[in-house]
């Protein structure tokens, strides 16, 4: 039977991909952020997944304010960057896991939650900037992700969004749903986003860096207090 046997948490600030896409980590501004994800990288390579279930946000990219799904699950063979203004990004493309994305919508909505099932979509930074910063450096023509990747996208740019308790069950039955696939697979679920950062207005650029490692120090020993915070 298919197991989760990692989770993963990181960031998919667009700046960090540009960095990488214009060779610009070694500069001073980025190094320690890319020397930070070293451990993170070689631990991926010790622990390779068969399937990563990626849980991540468009950014009016797939979706926008015309269609909104609160939850939207990729069901496709394979996903093309998004080209969100100046470009898609030089990576290569993600191949899907059609079977088990498959099989997880027909579970998950069996356990009433209603998904939205995508069966062609482009793919943004929200989902492409942590693939690069924990595989490294890819080249769009000769590279590939070390495994396929089954996007899910949770509305969080446009309220009614929905609340950290709904997020948390929805969490429980995605893990059914993956233990009762009936392949031997390894599955890494990986969440990605941001907590405290501000884009606009009066606070923007604030990031409260206690509030944050506290947020995911809670991530572990509490989720099911953690869901219980309101937005």
């Amino acid at each position: 039977m298919a197991r989760i046997t990692a989770s993963v948490y990181t960031s998919h600030v667009p700046a960090i991909g540009a960095a990488m896409d214009l060779g610009k980590a070694d500069e001073p501004y980025w190094q320690p952020l890319f020397k930070g994800f070293e451990h993170s990288r070689q631990w991926l390579k010790d622990n390779k997944p068969d399937v990563i279930f990626l849980v991540y946000n468009d950014h009016a990219t797939a979706f926008s304010l015309d269609f909104i799904p609160t939850f939207a699950i990729g069901t496709a063979a394979e996903y093309q960057p998004a080209d969100e203004g100046w470009g898609p990004r030089p990576v290569p493309k993600v191949v899907g896991h059609p079977e088990l994305a498959s099989h997880i919508a027909q579970s998950v909505i069996q356990q009433d939650f209603d998904l939205t099932i995508v069966n062609k979509m482009d793919v943004d930074h929200g989902l492409t900037v942590p693939l690069s910063l924990m595989c490294g450096q890819q080249d769009a023509c000769t590279g590939a992700w070390p495994c396929p990747v089954i996007p899910f996208a949770v509305n969080v740019v446009q309220y009614p969004v929905p609340s950290g308790q709904r997020c948390f069950n929805l969490g429980r039955a995605i893990r059914r749903a993956v233990e009762s696939f009936d392949e031997d697979l390894n599955v890494q679920i990986w969440g990605t986003g941001g907590m405290s950062h501000q884009l606009q207005g009066a606070r923007a650029g604030l990031i409260n860096k206690e509030w944050d490692n506290r947020f995911l120090d809670l991530l572990i020993e509490n989720p099911a207090g953690l869901a219980k915070m309101p937005h």
